[in-house]
């Protein structure tokens, strides 16, 4: 019954709508989604890594699709191609865009397993990091920042980085440092200058390990890594700092939230706990134009598609309303209950 009620829906569509985006959310097969809402066009633009199947495109790069409905989307164009000499040779993961200082900034996770960096462990090690470029438009084309070097040192094997601006209006990017090379994942935050560049040291926020419903992942060297993975920042209505972010727990991939003590980065930071589990993560929250508050991730872990959840802003946490299934298509449950469970009040 719920799956007929979405597609009468979703049928229920203009034609024109349906013809100039004829890609539906339930198509769309992404990792690490990302939502701009651009308020002047009044279009939703939804970024992954380029997949040349869908583009025509076959460079390495960041692909968007466009929407006005979130439900109905355009086939996507290549925004950003990273140049040819760069040390990064794959990877495109977790493209994020951001506004700052009347520009767009894109943030993505490229590496070279050929490049090693120095290991102090069983494991080889190379370098990742997230590259940044800019555009004057959220759909680019977007242009190569920093000679194509990353904020973080080149030592360092660091992903999924997002542009945080702090109270007194200074950028940092928060990022996470890989468990590949910790062993036990952290989350830091590097201060940046005005264009970006670093402008001082990492400081630590927190260990995968500080938040209870974390299972580390029994490696073949022998240890046991712990991931941290995905961090996005928010601010709530009553000036409380939270922290989306991902890990994996007893039934797959979480995504959760965590809160700072202090309302700012220097935190501490408290693990408030999943807020969807059961093989999904790696969200974001963004303001619909008619102001609802959403949360958008990838599910399931393995032909991800893009869900999307309405959301509360409860002052002190967010909270799981609903799955928009007028949106994605099927419903999925937010904790760990199986579906053919939920109707026995699992």
């Amino acid at each position: 019954m719920r799956r007929l009620l979405v597609a009468l829906l979703l049928a229920l569509a203009t034609p024109a709508v349906a013809a100039d985006a004829p890609l539906l959310t339930s198509h769309l097969r992404i990792h690490d989604p990302f939502v701009v809402a651009e308020e002047e066009s009044k279009t939703y633009w939804l970024f992954s890594k380029n997949d040349p199947a869908v583009t025509g495109d076959k460079r390495l790069g960041i692909m968007a699709y466009a929407s006005a409905d979130l439900a109905h989307w355009q086939r996507p164009k290549l925004v950003f191609a990273l140049p040819d000499d760069n040390w990064a040779k794959d990877g495109g993961w977790a493209p994020e865009v951001h506004a700052w200082k009347g520009r767009w900034y894109l943030f993505a996770t490229f590496h070279n397993d050929r490049a090693p960096i120095v290991s102090t462990g069983k494991r080889p090690l190379y370098r990742r990091a997230t590259l940044l470029a800019v555009a004057d438009r959220v759909d680019g084309p977007y242009t190569i920042l920093h000679k194509g070097e990353p904020p973080t040192p080149a030592t360092a094997m660091t992903l999924d980085g997002t542009l945080h601006v702090d109270a007194a209006g200074k950028p940092w990017m928060v990022y996470a440092h890989e468990w590949l090379q910790m062993g036990v994942g952290t989350i830091e935050a590097l201060p940046l200058k005005d264009d970006l560049s670093p402008a001082g040291k990492a400081r630590l926020l927190f260990r995968a390990d500080d938040a209870g419903w974390v299972v580390g992942q029994k490696q073949p060297e022998g240890d046991t890594g712990y991931v941290t993975d995905g961090p996005q920042l928010f601010r709530t209505h009553t000036g409380t700092l939270l922290m989306l972010w991902s890990s994996w727990g007893k039934d797959g991939y979480v995504q959760a939230q965590a809160r700072s003590k202090s309302g700012t980065l220097a935190g501490p930071w408290e693990q408030l706990g999943p807020l969807v589990e059961r093989d999904s993560g790696h969200g974001m929250l963004f303001r619909t134009f008619d102001g609802r508050l959403m949360l958008v991730l990838h599910r399931p872990f393995k032909r991800a598609l893009a869900k999307f959840y309405e959301m509360r802003d409860a002052g002190d946490r967010v909270e799981v309303v609903r799955e928009a299934v007028e949106l994605d298509g099927e419903a999925w449950p937010t904790h760990g209950c199986p579906m053919e469970a939920q109707d026995a009040g699992c």
